[in-house]
């Protein structure tokens, strides 16, 4: 593929025969991306990649050896799990079918829908999680804790990929239960007894591992012993390396291959005209890399420190302490959309329909929210304290930025099938028959 980046018509004339193979529509919209190329995408070798793949899939990372970064981020999910918020420590099975483990009931949901990981390997993805309390500012990496372990990281997506492990509920494990565990409520990360050097212990110990590590990392081979950066740099290499998606519909209209249906070019017209989705929805990645408040609704534990009291999730506010940044949270990337619900930063709408229609209208759709578009396993949790909350909910809906408003069906329609048109879910080395440690995961 070319490194060339091009607009839409330059493309077309430069291909010639190809681009009269189709009638291009007349008044196409002005503010369509240029196609992605490889130029977009940090370079990433595919022995890494390999290593990363059954670092991704391995339970042996978790506290209790039986979370890995698939259970929440799953292929067949769309890289997410189908959950509205996950159930990672404490639970069985995989999606929507995963329960509570009865001789081990979870302490708490996971406290924000999980992502999907597509094209996180591209250049311009500088803020990881909802309220991209991890993110490359002016090239200065920036963190919400201080440990010499981020001098050690590949960049922002390997830094993104060390931070699972530290949270009890997706993949540390209930209080004192595990050395991961006790670390972790220590505060205790790097350095002997910390958690990320537990973990990487772990994997030293096993000589498949150590063995693989060798043959990709030159200095490993040279004798020092593997870093749980190292681990994190193999487990980033892999999901840009898996999950690059740049072959949808959408990307070979941009590159003149073919073209859409008539509804999905309806569609686009519409997302990048009178909609208005692109004012946030921009880019190849159909993403600003903004926050915003959108007023979604609000359910689950929150984002609140340990002596706060409620379930408030304020979003990038926690990051930034701006009044402007409250219930912000970061613009997601829509390839795959169609793939990748539950819909929110809470997952609020299983439904990406629903939760479309509800994005035209957030101030209508949040007070009359019905809670059966989430989809929540039964726990014994208080999940609606801020809805149930006319204060918190009148916080909420004070911060929304835009106008209510409504589409016609067949608009709906039309911004439905171009939603599809970003749909490409990419299969390159797919899920491992085993992994090292011989753990059980979930194919």
């Amino acid at each position: 593929m070319s490194n060339m980046r091009v607009d839409l018509s330059l493309c077309l004339v430069l291909l010639g025969g190809a681009a009269g193979a189709f009638d291009l529509p007349e008044n196409l919209p002005k503010n369509l991306p240029a196609p992605v190329t490889d130029a977009d995408y940090l370079p990433v070798t595919r022995a890494e990649a390999e290593l990363g793949q059954l670092l991704f899939f391995d339970p042996i990372l978790s506290g209790n050896d039986n979370i890995s970064c698939s259970t929440c981020h799953h292929p067949r999910l769309g890289t997410s799990d189908g959950l509205s918020l996950g159930m990672g420590e404490g639970g069985i099975g995989l999606g929507p079918d995963r329960v509570a483990d009865p001789a081990n009931v979870p302490e708490d949901r996971v406290p924000r829908n999980a992502p999907a990981l597509y094209n996180l390997g591209a250049r311009e993805f500088t803020h990881m999680f909802h309220d991209g309390r991890v993110e490359r500012v002016d090239g200065t990496l920036r963190v919400p804790i201080e440990d010499g372990f981020f001098e050690q990281v590949s960049g922002i997506l390997a830094t993104q990929a060390a931070f699972p492990v530290l949270s009890p509920d997706e993949m540390g494990g209930n209080v004192s239960e595990n050395p991961l565990s006790k670390a972790i409520r220590m505060g205790r990360f790097s350095g002997e007894g910390g958690a990320w050097d537990l973990i990487a212990a772990k994997v030293a110990g096993i000589p498949e591992y150590q063995a693989k590590f060798e043959a990709v990392y030159p200095e490993i081979a040279a004798g020092r012993p593997i870093h749980f950066a190292d681990i994190s740099n193999a487990i980033a290499g892999f999901m840009a390396f898996e999950y690059r998606s740049d072959d949808s519909a959408f990307d070979r209209y941009l590159r003149g291959e073919d073209m859409l249906s008539d509804t999905a070019m309806e569609g686009m017209a519409l997302f990048y005209g009178e909609a208005g989705c692109a004012t946030c929805h921009s880019g190849p990645f159909q993403t600003d890399h903004d926050f915003h408040a959108m007023g979604q609704p609000q359910f689950g534990p929150g984002k609140t420190l340990d002596f706060e009291r409620g379930s408030r999730d304020e979003g990038r506010f926690r990051v930034t302490g701006r009044a402007e940044d409250l219930y912000a949270f970061r613009t997601p990337s829509l390839r795959n959309v169609t793939l990748t619900g539950p819909y929110g930063h809470a997952g609020a709408y299983s439904d990406l329909r629903s939760f479309l229609v509800a994005h035209l209208a957030p101030a209508d759709n949040l007070l009359n929210y019905e809670r059966f578009h989430a989809t929540l396993p039964q726990l014994p949790v208080e999940d609606w304290e801020v809805m149930n909350s006319e204060a918190d909910v009148a916080a909420i809906l004070s911060a929304i930025e835009v106008s209510d408003r409504t589409l016609p069906e067949a608009q709906i329609d039309a911004l439905m099938a171009f939603l599809a048109a970003l749909e490409d879910d990419p299969k390159r080395l797919g899920i491992p028959e085993r992994v090292p440690s011989g753990l059980s995961f979930e194919k």
